[in-house]
């Protein structure tokens, strides 16, 4: 019971996140290392941070299937693998790159149960 209640409350996370992207895009600079240089930029992350996010939380809710909370959850999962790799390949190896890994972590196990 309390497992769709997670995976309900996950897929709204991704779409605060990908809120937070699309309508205050240079807040999310400090926390991502980005660097936006004019509104290209600002629009790829609007795009890509923002609707992405949106689209596949959104996705999960109106679906409201095991398999799109699983499709989500594997997402996470993928992200989380090529940041992990990443982390050490580049040497980010820095809180906020720490953090997105576990947060990523946790939500892609929660979606795939």
């Amino acid at each position: 019971m309390i497992i769709p209640i997670l995976q309900y409350a996950v897929a709204v996370a991704t779409i605060i996140t990908g809120l937070v992207s699309l309508l205050w895009p240079l807040k999310v600079l400090g926390f991502t290392g980005l660097q936006v240089s004019g509104g290209r930029g600002v629009t790829e992350i609007r795009a890509v941070l923002g609707a992405f996010f949106i689209g596949l939380g959104a996705s999960a809710l109106y679906f409201n299937a095991p398999e799109t909370y699983a499709m989500l959850g594997i997402t996470y999962l993928v992200v989380a693998l090529v940041r992990a790799i990443s982390m050490f390949v580049d040497r980010s190896i820095v809180s906020s790159n720490t953090l997105s890994l576990v947060v990523e972590l946790i939500f892609g196990v929660i979606l795939v149960l």
